[in-house]
């Protein structure tokens, strides 16, 4: 006797990924190392224990970023950050791409199995702009949106699970095209050790930060990033024709 298809386990697990990744985030109390200003104060103690116990250090952190993608926390670029500060820009890099990359396949896979029905009720409508663009061609279109941030993060993920993308599309995607965003925000956090060991009260507010040499590339390269998606509805194809159509 076979298994009804809607309470196969294939159907179930990656919701059950979700509910236990959000259980051992709270319970692990993650989201209490998630400030600058905790950063700021125990700088030390944390280098400390990330230089002791790596191992651990970096599963606590994919673990906390696979979390926060897989239920879209608004707390990515925060983490991020610290990321870079605790580990440098290459190797935060490496585990923010990881994290993210786990964490949207998670919400993903869930999209197209036991979360399906109510996600495409409730999202269905955001989703049409993107539909066509899937069709045409899923791995361009999506390394596109990875990219540039035309649509939110989230929602990207949905898009691509109700239109029909392949797993291995989606992960290939989605760990080369966040690979840019991600080293800019590690640069930022690894620039963060420099400004504390100068000592006294560090100021973290936009001037601040651009008066030192150390924190230019990074800064630089999050501001090209955010200039992009309005280059490119500027120069779209769609905007052309319907210029050219005046």
């Amino acid at each position: 006797m076979t298994d009804k298809p809607g309470f196969s386990l294939g159907r179930i697990l990656p919701l059950l990924l979700l509910i236990a990744g959000l259980v051992a985030f709270f319970a692990l109390d993650l989201q209490h190392f998630l400030t600058l200003d905790l950063l700021k104060e125990n700088r030390v103690a944390l280098k400390h224990w990330v230089g002791d116990h790596q191992l651990q250090a970096v599963a606590l952190f994919v673990v906390a970023y696979i979390v926060i993608a897989a239920f879209s926390l608004p707390i990515a670029a925060l983490v991020s950050i610290a990321g870079g500060f605790l580990f440098g820009s290459v190797d935060g890099a490496i585990w923010i791409v990881i994290g993210a990359t786990i964490g949207s396949s998670i919400l993903f896979l869930a999209a197209k199995s036991a979360l399906g029905d109510p996600l495409r009720a409730r999202f269905g409508a955001r989703i049409k702009t993107m539909e066509a663009g899937f069709r045409a061609n899923a791995f361009s279109y999506l390394l596109l949106l990875r990219l540039v941030p035309l649509f939110p993060f989230w929602l990207v993920n949905l898009a691509a699970a109700f239109t029909g993308v392949g797993l291995g599309t989606f992960l290939i995607t989605t760990a080369v095209g966040i690979i840019p965003g991600a080293f800019v925000f590690a640069s930022i956090g690894n620039g963060l050790n420099a400004l504390f060991d100068a000592g006294g009260q560090p100021d973290l507010s936009l001037i601040g930060l651009l008066s030192r040499p150390d924190f230019y590339i990074p800064i630089i390269g999050f501001t090209l990033l955010s200039l992009i998606p309005i280059v490119y509805r500027a120069f779209s194809p769609r905007k052309a024709k319907a210029e050219t159509a005046r």
